[in-house]
């Protein structure tokens, strides 16, 4: 986006271009730029209905480029526009996450931008006819940061790997190396004290130098790198993590270097001269080493990607012109035909076209129990191929395979920001800043008011102050925790869209349950079969009679019938004077005898009596069914009833619901008689029966209306705009595409316990999250004044830098390894 200057305005302004689709006239963009332009915040909003764009200047401290799409889409048009998560190098702190991402947003196309501490990476909505990768790149090193970046052919993923590997690698050198150097110049600085000049008499003078010539490489190269961070940020006229340490160490360093060679200068002053190499030394490699610990952890939060990544085939066995070929899986085309034998992976997303086995989808549905799979089923890349071998032709393949999209959501997913995230950003921006404000005042407090030697107390407390600071505590807070929450659903087959979807999911407290597909199978069964006593019949006549009589038939509850028979292996005849009556039954003549199925009302017009069967009929009806007569030469023979039957997990699903203290209402299409016998058999709260498609998103924000936190629970396209308008919307995996889209929230499986399980992990980590920000205020609110000297006038306690140094190391740690902790979430069900 791109800062836009304007007289008389007491805020700067920003601009937003959006590429708009399904615009087809005028009115189109007349529609969009009008209510565009009612928006709060928005000060002049511009529609082009031929370059399919809508330009916009706004307040950005009144509205949100989010505020613009939502307005587009509930409109009925779309906002094409790209997502990339870019890793990027030398971040130390959260005050580097602002730069970066204040850099980031201020691109022209740039919708959000979301940096993330934990991952080292930004995740950017943008517009790709404007904005692109050079652009972000541009943007990133003029703020003093780099991208990594892989070459042709090269996996970035692995090439991030490597270089924090290699990160890893080159701290715990600075480290060994520091230590060897700073343990030394610790006992040089106690030698007087520790007796040891007993044992070799060394001069002050000497001993100074000693020190001098051991902290220097300490100083300059393990410590390289908080200059150079501190250089970068001071070059756009800001301080960050780096500065205060090396402003720490080096006044440190520059006031012992002044003691060694000029020792007169402090004498004058009526004490003699004392240095802090020791001081400087110490902290810089206990700074160091809280890194290599940050490093390791950190590593480990992204653990669910790297594992899903680690799923993927590296080879597939293409047929071309009769021959079996072996090919990288990257050059698998769609249109391929692919051999796949037993034990072997699935490389790519696909159809059988010839064979039979069983695979094994735990890896995307978590069910334990391999599916079967024959000519013209769906295979799935990455999954596992158990019993046959099988052909299959490639249908989606690199980044469109389900697993590359699941890898690219959870990527997305980590990389946003929760609202309960902004405060700490906030703050963090200001830190630095103020701690150095805090570090100048200490100085000069204990300059002028404090005790004999004033200045040395002045300078250690001073000192003490800056390195007790950590904003590295307020940046890993948010993120480690969210990297490791919505891996971990990821684990469990539940996509997590964004981590405000996972903040939210927490507060819900009403969930509405679409019926068919979602609750239920949404496939039609047999239920019951029903022979009349009368006529003593028996009921698999009944039945092979309907199924008879509707093999030809393309209706779901003819299909559901033809089935039952099938399973029941009986054998069907043939039928001649075949009639369908629409919305009332069928007649045929089979094997010679005159059948008829159908309702109650296409039996009163054929003048059947079906008095003898009317109660059972109501009954069944009562309990959802859908009873269908059949009557045989003119006597009511039988019934044969159909029901969507509810999915295997619905009721236990919904009992855990209620014991979170979550209401559950179900919404359909369904006459409300049927729709309270499905209700009361899984045991839902309330029911929203006889409602429309297109009334679904209306009765959401009727309950959002009641002051509830609504998510929605569908799989279908007549779902989408429910669950856009819900709180959360949560889409079953075995659903639309279109859906799917819609929602904050994806169970892979469709097993709707996953609804559960995502509100459960999403008060873990909200709880983890609220921990790791009260350690961190905590920490610095607690530590900041005893840096300082509060305590000294009252108990004479005083923080030694060297102690400060290691306290800032640790809150760090802390917070990644409470993080951590998350790793370890079970649903107790």
């Amino acid at each position: 986006m791109k800062e836009e200057g304007g007289k008389n305005k007491t805020a700067a302004t920003k601009r937003a271009d959006l590429p708009v689709s399904g615009m087809t006239c005028a009115a189109c963009s007349a529609r969009i730029e009008s209510e565009l332009s009612k928006l709060k915040g928005v000060e002049k909003a511009s529609v082009n209905l031929a370059a399919e764009k809508a330009s916009l200047i706004y307040n950005p401290s009144e509205i949100s480029p989010d505020e613009f799409i939502t307005t587009i889409k509930g409109l009925g048009y779309g906002v094409s526009l790209s997502k990339a998560v870019i890793p990027i190098k030398g971040m130390s702190c959260a005050s580097c996450v602002e730069k970066v991402q204040k850099a980031l947003s201020f691109v022209n196309g740039v919708i959000s931008a979301s940096v993330n501490f934990a991952s080292e990476t930004a995740a950017v909505e943008y517009s790709p006819g404007i904005a692109g990768m050079r652009d972000f790149k541009k943007a990133i090193r003029e703020a003093g940061y780099d991208i990594v970046e892989a070459e042709q052919g090269e996996d970035i993923v692995e090439k991030e790997k490597r270089e924090r590997e290699e990160e890893y690698r080159r701290l715990k050198r600075k480290v060994i190396i520091g230590a060897a150097l700073a343990i030394p110049i610790f006992l040089l600085s106690i030698w007087e004290d520790a007796g040891l000049s007993s044992i070799i008499e060394i001069p002050a003078e000497v001993n100074f130098l000693l020190q001098f010539l051991l902290q220097t490489p300490v100083q300059f190269w393990a410590g390289w790198q908080f200059y150079r961070g501190a250089i970068s940020a001071a070059r756009h006229r800001a301080a960050n993590m780096n500065t205060l340490i090396a402003v720490g160490t080096s006044a440190a360093y520059v006031y012992s270097i002044i003691a060694t060679f000029f020792p007169s200068i402090f004498e004058i002053k009526g004490y003699s001269a004392h240095v802090y190499f020791d001081t400087a030394a110490t902290i810089i490699v206990l700074i160091l080493l809280g890194r290599l610990f940050e490093a390791k952890a950190k590593g480990k939060t992204s653990e669910a990607i790297k594992k899903l990544i680690g799923m993927q085939a590296k080879t597939a066995r293409v047929i071309i012109n009769g021959a079996e070929n072996d090919v990288p899986v990257e050059d698998v085309e769609a249109g391929d035909i692919i051999l796949v034998r037993p034990g072997e992976k699935i490389p790519v997303d696909g159809i059988v076209t010839e064979g039979y086995s069983s695979v094994d989808e735990s890896m995307i549905s978590g069910e334990s129990i391999p599916v079967e799979k024959k000519n013209g089923d769906k295979v799935i890349g990455a999954t596992m191929n158990k019993t046959g071998s099988f052909r299959f032709e490639a249908e989606k393949v690199g980044r469109e395979t389900m697993l590359s999209q699941i890898i690219n959501m959870v990527q997305e997913a980590q990389g946003s920001k929760p609202p309960i995230a902004r405060l700490a950003d906030k703050i963090a921006s200001i830190f630095v800043p103020a701690v150095m404000v805090i570090a100048t005042l200490t100085f000069l407090i204990w300059f002028f008011f404090g005790p004999d030697p004033a200045f040395t107390y002045a300078f250690l407390n001073c000192i003490a102050v800056l390195i007790i600071a950590c904003p590295c505590a307020l940046g890993l807070a948010t993120p480690t925790s969210i990297m490791v929450g919505t891996g971990k659903g990821a684990e469990n087959g539940i996509l997590i869209r964004g981590a405000e979807a996972l903040e939210n999911a927490h507060k819900i407290n009403a969930i509405v349950f679409d019926k068919t597909g979602t609750l239920t199978k949404g496939l039609p069964v047999v239920t019951d079969i029903i022979a009349s006593e009368k006529l003593m019949v028996k009921s698999e006549e009944i039945l092979r009679l309907a199924a008879s009589a509707e093999r030809n038939s393309e209706h779901p509850l003819g299909e559901s019938i033809v089935n039952k028979a099938k399973e029941e292996n009986l054998r069907l005849s043939e039928v001649s004077d075949f009639k369908a009556v629409a919305g009332h039954g069928i007649k045929a003549v089979i094997d010679g005898m005159r059948v008829i199925l159908g309702n109650d009302a296409f039996m009163a017009d054929e003048k059947i009596d079906i008095s003898g069967l009317k109660d059972i009929s109501v009954k069944l009806s009562n309990e959802g069914k859908t009873p269908m007569y059949i009557a045989v030469d003119g006597k009511a023979s039988g019934i044969v009833a159909v029901a969507d039957t509810l999915k295997e997990n619905s009721t236990d699903a919904v009992n855990f619901l209620r014991r979170l203290g979550v209401q559950t209402i179900m919404i359909t299409g369904d006459n409300r008689r049927t729709a309270e016998a499905i209700a009361k058999q899984v045991g839902i709260d309330r029911v929203l029966a006889e409602v429309l498609p297109e009334d679904k998103a209306k009765e959401v924000k009727k309950l959002q209306e009641e002051k509830k936190v609504v998510a929605m629970v569908g799989d279908g396209i007549n779902d989408a705009p429910a669950l856009a308008q819900a709180d959360v919307g949560i889409a079953i995996g075995t659903g639309t595409d279109v859906a799917m889209e819609a929602s904050d929230i994806t169970l892979i499986s469709g097993d709707i316990k996953g609804v559960a399980t995502a509100i459960a992990l999403s008060k873990a980590t909200i709880r983890n999250i609220k921990q790791n920000l009260f350690w961190a205020f905590a920490y610095n609110i607690i530590l900041i004044p005893v840096a300082a000297g509060v305590l000294f006038p009252f108990f004479g306690i005083l923080l030694n830098p060297m102690l400060a140094a290691g306290a800032m190391g640790m809150s760090s740690v802390t917070v990644v390894s409470n993080a951590l902790r998350l790793r370890k979430f079970k649903v107790k069900q």
